[in-house]
Formats: structure tokens, sequence, C-alpha cells
């Protein structure tokens, strides 16, 4: 019978750390163009309220949000590769 097992990583953790990071940041540039291009940073009304932020601000924080969903899918995605492999017993 063949059991499930975690094999050990054999890559190095600043090259896994780079093919996490690296497409969640081409996915933050493209989605901060996408969203930004639509929406007006200064028109935004969260809750009856202006958030009183400068354009540059919500850019900013806007592209940090979409960089972190994308490490976290990025990260997801390594850590199913990682745990899928078998050995045979």
């Amino acid at each position: 019978m063949n059991r499930l097992e975690v094999a050990e990583p054999s890559v190095p953790f600043a090259r896994v750390l780079m093919v996490v990071l690296w497409p969640a940041f081409l996915m933050a540039c493209v989605s901060s163009g996408v969203i930004f291009s639509m929406v007006d940073p200064e028109e935004l009304i969260l809750m009856d309220h202006h958030i009183h932020l400068s354009s540059l601000g919500f850019y900013t924080l806007g592209f940090l949000v979409f960089w972190f969903l994308g490490t976290v899918a990025s990260s997801i995605t390594v850590l199913l590769m990682l745990t899928g492999r078998t050995r045979p017993a």
C-alpha cells in the first residue's frame, strides 16, 4: 500500500521566496493599473465617509494589498506543489 509522504524541499528558500513574490508583484502591477484606471481615488467613499488620503497614498495602499493577495495565492500554490509529491513504498 502506498502512503502519501511529504517530500523534503530540495529547493533553496530564497528561490521559493522569489517564485512566490515575483508573480505576485507582476499581478499587483497589472491589478493596480486596471483598477485605478477605472476608479478615481479621490472619489472613494467608505461607509458614507470620504477617506482623507492622497492619490499617491491610495495607489501605494492598493498596490500593497494586491501584492499581498498575490503572495497568498502564490504561497498556496507552492505549498500544494511541495506537499503533493509521493514516494513509492
